[in-house]
Formats: structure tokens, C-alpha cells, sequence
């Protein structure tokens, strides 16, 4: 009876409470939630499916502690380091996405904010990109100013991405060089230059089911329409090496919720996929409709051919981009 109340409420475009929530994370039989997951991707995005593709712009050396992070300065992970990609190596994989259909592209820095001479060297190769691609530009590059977000808004760059990473009251347990409050301010900072905005978060943290549902309704008071769902991939030396990976159900179920909760957002499955094989497929079945395709920043990807054939024979399709979408 819940799940059939609280359909009908989300299709007449009423939000779902977070009692309601949580009854429906704890108290329904996940095929039922799935599918009813499934269902309202199918009505607010019909079978529309948004790709992707990040490249590391700037690697390791970070000076933040987040405690998921192969890129932090604070531990002793085995990873290549350098200032700036080449130019050549960022348009490859540019063009190479361009070719596929992928969307989006974004260029991802390490570090807790790029500096106005980082910003004009990573300048340049946007306007290589634009000149060489069809691809829609995206930034991840730490906090913003608004002088530094209208820099980036005069490259082209026209969605800024800054994830939560975890709700407000878990945030704390992740990261303490910086705090939630000033994530949610740089994505104030970057809609007012212009840009719109993608933000989501890491399950598998040793963050509750409450604390997962409470970042999907921060998010939809953010208004934030492009939601990546990352799953934690536990780095050496870092202080989540050691939690154990979550249960397959949970990730679907996550999945699900984020879906219900948002339900005109793209859900998009992120990092820690590969994880998963072939079982990752069923998020799509599950809610989401979205995915980051290829390599991610110090983990690896699925192939970007396997990645469309698969989400192919699911019925999904991949529409040619617009501009502003």
C-alpha cells in the first residue's frame, strides 16, 4: 500500500517524505522497489540515457584528508602525479568519446581548488576540445570563487561538478580540511555564473541507510539534477582500505531510493562499478539512467564498446546532444 501511495504521489509530481523513505528502503521487497524504480525513470525520462567521461586533469599531491582518496597528500598511495594532463593525451580521449556519443566531458583536478594560472592553462585545452568536438564541457576542480567560476563559465564550461560526497551530519567522518557547508556553497557560486550543477556522493563509507537517504534529500533541496552514485573502491593506505565492500542489494537499493527520491534527476552509476561485473547492470534496471563511462581517476573503468552494447540491449538510447542539455 506504501509503494502504490507513494507512486502515485511522485507521479503527480509530489516529493516523498524521508519517513516514507525509509519505510520503503526497509520495509518493501526489493523487487517491488526496483521495479517501481524502474518505473519512474521510464515516466520522467523515458528510455533516454546520459553518458559521460572524466579525465585527470591535475593527479595527487592533494592537501585534503578525504579518507576515500588515493590523491591526498596525507597518505601513501601508489599513484602518478603531475600538474597538468598534455593537452594531446586530454583530446584523444575527447575525441575518442565524441566518437561514441558520449555527451559530456570533464576535466577533474586533485586538490582543494585550482589556482586563476591552473584555470588558464586548463583554458587552453577546452578551447581545443571546443574546437575539435562536439562535447558538451564540464569542470571538477575543487572549491569555486566566482571569479574563478566565471573564468571557467568563459571557456565554455557549462556544468560544474562538486560532489557532497556524504550527507551534512556524516561528512565529518570523511573529510575535515574542509566541510559540507562550503561544498554546497561553490555549487551556489557556480549556478550564479551560470553553470549547472552535478553533485552526489560515495556509499560504502561505513555511512548507515539513513545517512545515504538523507544525501539524496539534500540533493533534492539543492536541486540538483545530475546525481553521480559512486561505490566506495577501498584505496591501500588510505584510511578506508580496510571496510568491507557493500552488499549488492544495498548498492540496488541505494540506487532505487535516489530514484524515488529524485525523481527528475539523472541517476548516474559512477565509480566503483567495475567492482560489480556484470551485475552493475542491473542498476539501469533499477533507477538509474546514467552512467560515467571509461576510466575514473586512479581506478579502472569498464571498456567505453562494452559499456553502450550493454546498456543497448537494455533498451535504453542515447540521444543526440542538444544545446543546454
Amino acid at each position: 500500500m506504501l509503494l502504490a501511495q507513494c507512486l502515485e504521489q511522485i507521479e503527480k509530481g509530489n516529493g516523498i517524505t524521508f519517513d516514507q523513505a525509509l519505510e520503503l528502503a526497509t520495509g518493501c521487497q526489493p523487487e517491488d522497489l526496483f521495479l517501481a524504480a524502474d518505473r519512474v525513470r521510464r515516466l520522467f525520462h523515458g528510455n533516454a540515457f546520459d553518458l559521460c567521461s572524466i579525465i585527470n586533469a591535475r593527479s595527487g599531491r592533494c592537501s585534503e584528508d578525504c579518507r576515500f582518496c588515493a590523491q591526498s597528500g596525507h597518505y601513501d598511495t601508489d599513484i602518478e602525479t603531475y600538474d597538468i594532463i598534455g593537452s594531446n593525451q586530454a583530446l584523444v580521449q575527447g575525441r575518442d568519446n565524441d566518437a561514441h556519443g558520449v555527451r559530456r566531458f570533464s576535466l577533474v583536478t586533485a586538490g582543494r581548488t585550482a589556482s586563476l594560472q591552473q584555470l588558464e592553462e586548463y583554458g587552453k585545452i577546452y578551447k581545443e576540445l571546443q574546437e575539435q568536438t562536439g562535447l558538451k564541457l564540464c569542470a571538477s576542480m575543487g572549491l569555486l570563487t566566482r571569479e574563478k567560476a566565471d573564468l571557467l563559465k568563459s571557456y565554455g564550461v557549462e556544468r560544474y561538478h562538486c560532489n557532497l560526497e556524504a550527507c551534512r551530519n556524516f561528512f565529518p567522518k570523511v573529510c575535515t580540511t574542509h566541510t559540507w557547508e562550503e561544498k554546497v556553497e561553490t555549487i551556489r557560486i557556480a549556478r550564479e555564473a551560470g553553470m549547472d550543477v552535478c553533485s552526489g556522493g560515495i556509499i560504502g563509507m561505513g555511512e548507515t541507510l539513513q545517512d545515504r537517504l538523507e544525501l539524496a534529500f539534500e540533493l533534492r533541496d539543492l536541486g540538483v539534477l545530475s546525481i553521480p552514485v559512486n561505490v566506495l573502491t577501498p584505496i591501500a593506505n588510505t584510511p578506508f582500505e580496510n571496510l568491507e565492500p557493500l552488499p549488492f542489494s544495498e548498492i540496488l537499493t541505494c540506487i532505487a531510493m535516489f530514484r524515488l527520491i529524485n525523481p527528475k534527476a539523472v541517476v548516474r552509476l559512477a565509480g566503483g562499478r567495475s567492482g560489480m561485473g556484470e551485475d552493475q547492470y542491473h542498476c539501469f534496471t533499477s533507477g538509474a539512467n546514467g552512467a560515467i563511462v571509461g576510466n575514473y581517476l586512479t581506478t579502472a573503468g569498464n571498456s567505453l564498446e562494452e559499456d553502450i552494447t550493454m546498456i543497448r540491449r537494455l533498451g535504453f538510447e542515447f540521444p543526440v546532444a542538444t544545446q543546454g542539455t
